[in-house]
């Protein structure tokens, strides 16, 4: 008789924000999850979360490594704008220790953690789905394990091995790549163009041609990355360039990352039978800002709801409402936001006009209002009329930079 297969209600691939949120959520409803990461991932992310996922997610203080009270925006020409934030923050965490953490509390919640490469699923007749991935084992050789699963979600990242797999017609949505270095915080006697409770945005086509660059602090350490959809472009160059820029070449660099990440949701994210993505696998990244951390979360909650209400009726189309739900709270500042970036980003030109747009009082105060409670503010139609016509003078040019 042989040795019968390990069998969970849920298999989750990828132990991000997304993977983390939703195997501590199913493994909190009684649900069986085995939480499946790779050894050694860190995403490149400038580490930006508002203060509503700390809230909706009990993050707790000693993971936010620096609390940002303003933003300043720099344009192709020099020019900066400050964006001071008003009754509030951006909180920044280091995403080695944050990831962990959320992998941690996912196993003290009932969640099985693994460390291994997925490498393939199967549906088997009966509906049930096997996973196999690879394991390194303390000798240094490799094995192959396989587990038995009702429901697998696919949390590993824009390039998902289990989207090529399980969603094999559907058009992956574009994608920006990104890079980072992790370097020692200047100190305020370096002379370094830096401030530790400032997040730096920088506009600028010799910096990303489509996309831009930042400088990001986490206290001890901070984030200096690009990112762009141009496969020719220096990413590791623009990053040298501008830490040279703001005095920060010869500072120590702790660690140097790449990731694609996506411009816009897929437009589906399940199989309809027994497998659904998540996180950036499902492209839920905001175009114009990259901001990532608080949609996945929110999205590796929603996909949860749906496996864990599929699981209890037995009635696979449960999934298909996560997408549904996720679009009706967010998609519509997900289509702002991308029409921004495709006009906005376009050229060093408009460039220079969007950031002269940062610096009205009414932009400034929508921007922080929208992005620490993640959705379009109604509260102020002045406001909005006021801006919609500030920006219809820059579009049509009858408004100097």
């Amino acid at each position: 008789m042989g040795i019968s297969m390990e069998t969970f209600d849920a298999v989750i691939i990828g132990g991000g924000p997304a993977g983390a949120t939703a195997a501590t959520d199913l493994a909190a409803n009684g649900f069986s999850v085995l939480l499946l990461d790779r050894a050694g991932r860190i995403k490149p992310c400038g580490g930006a979360i508002p203060p509503i996922a700390i809230k909706e997610f009990d993050i707790p203080d000693d993971l936010i490594v620096a609390r940002i009270q303003s933003a300043r925006i720099v344009s192709p020409m020099d020019r900066k704008a400050d964006m001071p934030i008003d009754g509030g923050f951006v909180g920044m965490v280091d995403r080695e220790h944050f990831d962990e953490w959320l992998r941690e509390r996912a196993a003290r919640t009932g969640a099985q953690r693994r460390t291994g490469t997925f490498e393939s699923l199967e549906i088997e007749s009966g509906g049930t789905v096997r996973v196999t991935f690879k394991k390194r084992l303390d000798d240094g050789f490799e094995t192959t394990e396989t587990v038995r699963t009702q429901y697998v979600i696919g949390a590993d990242g824009a390039s998902s091995a289990v989207a090529r797999q399980a969603l094999p017609k559907e058009e992956a949505p574009p994608f920006v790549f990104a890079y980072h270095e992790i370097v020692k915080s200047p100190k305020p006697a370096d002379g370094a163009t830096f401030e530790s409770r400032r997040c730096d945005v920088y506009y600028n086509g010799r910096y990303s041609p489509d996309f831009y660059a930042w400088v990001f602090p986490h206290g001890d350490t901070t984030s200096i990355g690009t990112g762009t959809a141009h496969k020719g472009f220096s990413l590791r160059g623009s990053v040298a360039d501008l830490r040279n820029e703001i005095g920060m070449a010869g500072h120590e660099t702790i660690r140097k990352e790449g990731a694609p990440i996506p411009l816009r949701p897929r437009k589906r994210w399940d199989n309809g039978r027994n497998v659904i993505v998540a996180g950036d696998a499902a492209g839920v990244v905001a175009p114009a800002s990259g901001e990532g951390i608080y949609y996945a979360m929110l999205c590796g909650r929603i996909v949860s709801d749906s496996v864990a209400e599929a699981l209890r009726t037995g009635d696979a189309r449960h999934l298909a409402t996560a997408r549904k739900r996720f679009m009706k709270a967010h998609g519509r500042v997900f289509w702002v936001l991308g029409m921004m970036q495709r006009f906005w980003y376009a050229n060093d030109a408009r460039r220079e006009r969007f950031v002269t747009m940062c610096k009205d009082p009414d932009v400034q105060m929508l921007t922080w209002q929208a992005y620490m409670h993640k959705k379009l503010v109604k509260a102020k139609p002045l406001a909005h009329m006021r801006i919609f016509v500030k920006d219809m003078a820059h579009l049509l040019g009858v408004v100097p930079p």
